[in-house]
């Protein structure tokens, strides 16, 4: 048997070890079969609109009725607005706007917020889609089992369907609850909003799904009154388009205690306008 020197058995040894481990650290690094993570793809839109530019001085003297009889001075820093305070100007922008009427006040508020989600496996659209369902199911609309499934193109939801009146003082058009008042001037069906009374025809005027607005969209109408002021409706519209969410409030409070604002009205100006900035943000 042939003797090697225990030097040179070692180094021998080591060299092999050396070789063995560089070996595997190859074959760890490349894994040419293993799976490959994809990012979601980021959202349709960027940036956001101007808000206190996005509503025309048309349709903010339609929808504030006193801001006509003010003079020029006082009537064009009414229609300017006032913007909302945020901390990311390129995540969530609103304005405001309010007027009173020998009548009645109103008040306008639109918020603009972009969704981006810091989650690589979800996309932005997803993450949109989510917050807007979770503020569809807090606006409890009756009769919806499943809210936004239909606009939102089978996005997986669910919502209880429970009672609708808020407080005492609280309620929902055509819910029952929204009187506070139970003289006949209160409960009047033209002036209250209950489904199937205004003008005479049956159009039901309960929160609900609307159609044909962004990828998904729902209205809020809410009646309320503290103590023995007039009655305050708001009526709210939010939808969805890609990763942004808009919401639209819009709200009346008469001069007379006894007069309930009218819900057609309402709801139907803050369709139209939410339908406008729809077109805005597409542009």
């Amino acid at each position: 048997m042939a003797y090697v020197p225990g030097v040179a058995l070692l180094a021998a040894l080591a060299v092999g070890c050396s070789a063995g481990s560089d070996g595997s650290a190859t074959d760890a690094d490349s894994k040419p079969g293993g799976p490959t993570v994809t990012t979601a793809p980021p959202g349709k839109y960027r940036t956001l609109p101007a808000p206190c530019r996005a509503v025309p001085s048309s349709t903010l003297k339609d929808l504030l009725p006193g801001v006509a009889e003010l003079p020029r001075q006082q009537q064009e820093k009414a229609l300017r607005g006032s913007p909302t305070i945020t901390y990311d100007t390129d995540r969530k922008v609103g304005c405001s706007w309010k007027a009173d009427a020998p009548d009645s006040s109103r008040n306008l508020s639109i918020d603009f917020e972009r969704v981006v989600s810091y989650d690589p496996l979800v996309s932005d659209d997803d993450r949109a889609r989510s917050l807007y369902v979770k503020k569809e199911n807090a606006a409890e609309l009756p009769g919806s089992s499943t809210p936004g499934t239909a606009p939102e193109k089978g996005a997986p939801t669910s919502a209880e369907e429970g009672e609708k009146g808020q407080e005492k003082e609280t309620g929902k058009a055509g819910d029952g609850t929204g009187s506070a008042d139970p003289s006949p001037s209160a409960s009047a069906g033209t002036s209250s909003g209950t489904p199937g009374t205004p003008g005479g025809g049956d159009e039901d005027l309960r929160p609900r799904v609307v159609d044909g607005l962004g990828d998904a969209a729902f209205l809020d109408d809410l009646l309320t009154r503290a103590g023995s002021t007039a009655q305050h409706r708001t009526v709210s519209v939010v939808f969805r388009t890609s990763n942004v969410i808009v919401t639209v409030r819009y709200g009346e409070q008469p001069a007379l205690v006894t007069k309930v604002p009218d819900s057609k009205e309402l709801q139907d100006k803050a369709q139209a306008l939410a339908r406008k900035l729809a077109e805005v943000i597409s542009e």
